[in-house]
């Protein structure tokens, strides 16, 4: 096995975090995975893996070594694309992360009509509400919804939300309208946490800035969850513009404290490797960031 096909074997025991899913991946043997990992292991002379029953993880030189080998792999790809006369030619697995709900309303739709236009490009979405590690899960691409720290990442900025408060016209009939954030410990809330732990809302900024502890009669780990109480006239809830644009636009749910918000929340398409990433990479993103920035509701 030759240095490269020892690259993308490796590049796919990463990827799928274990030998059988890479071998199923590749067309291979199990053991004839194992052997090409070994074998380049002790050619390099490190640990690329930890091997454990149930799954493997990359070492820090297996990290370093597995962004290396996508480089390298992907240049080699467009280099005989280029050759082949097809320079630039998307082609390959993309893998591509997002918030849960996000995805499922904005980003689902650009990867179908991504792959509807790319019919040699592949796709693997992972929709969660967390932060994903890129290098450590092999993402390619991520929606980031966040003020982002400085890193090696790329990014591009195609909007932003705010965070919310919000309840159902009823509800309002029946309890009244909050004009002050201080007016909120008055009114049953809906709490959204993934953690279990109570967060205050935060408004304002700078010297104007405030926090309040709703009177939380709800707590759920899922902002549709929340959304659906507060259309039913359960409470108060604080979520991001995004997700309850739907909601709005029927009238089933009203924003108040508007003029009390803290500043807008940022969202960034992130990828790893600049200029230097395959095709299908900078293709998706370019695509991606255009369809992201033309949404009203992201603006």
């Amino acid at each position: 096995m030759d240095r490269f096909d020892a690259m993308r074997v490796f590049a796919a025991v990463a990827d799928e975090q274990g030998f059988a899913a890479a071998a199923r991946r590749l067309g291979m043997s199990p053991p004839a995975v194992t052997r090409a990992i070994a074998a380049l292991e002790q050619r390099i002379g490190t640990l690329l893996l930890h091997r454990t029953t149930r799954r493997v993880r990359m070492t820090e030189s297996g990290r370093r070594f597995l962004e290396d080998c996508k480089r390298i792999l992907a240049e080699l790809d467009e280099a005989e694309a280029s050759a082949a006369g097809t320079h630039g030619e998307p082609r390959g697995q993309l893998v591509i992360t997002a918030p849960d709900l996000f995805g499922h309303m904005y980003v689902a739709r650009i990867v179908l009509d991504f792959l509807a236009r790319h019919p040699a490009v592949t796709a693997r979405t992972l929709m969660v509400d967390r932060i994903v590690d890129m290098f450590d899960e092999g993402i390619d691409v991520a929606v980031r919804i966040a003020h982002l720290p400085d890193s090696s990442l790329s990014a591009a900025r195609v909007g932003s939300v705010r965070r919310v408060v919000c309840a159902s016209p009823r509800f309002f009939a029946k309890h009244g309208v909050p004009r002050t954030p201080a007016d909120l410990v008055d009114f049953p809330a809906i709490m959204f946490s993934t953690t279990g732990v109570v967060q205050e809302w935060s408004f304002g900024t700078g010297a104007g800035a405030e926090s309040v502890n709703p009177r939380g009669q709800l707590m759920v780990n899922s902002s549709e969850f929340a959304i659906d109480a507060a259309m039913a006239g359960c409470g108060l809830t604080r979520v991001l513009s995004y997700q309850i644009a739907p909601a709005l636009r029927a009238g089933r749910l009203k924003v108040v404290l508007a003029e009390f918000e803290p500043p807008p929340v940022p969202i960034h398409v992130v990828h790893r490797e600049g200029r230097r990433a395959a095709a299908r990479v900078r293709a998706f993103v370019d695509f991606a960031v255009e369809r992201l920035r033309a949404e009203p509701t992201l603006a």
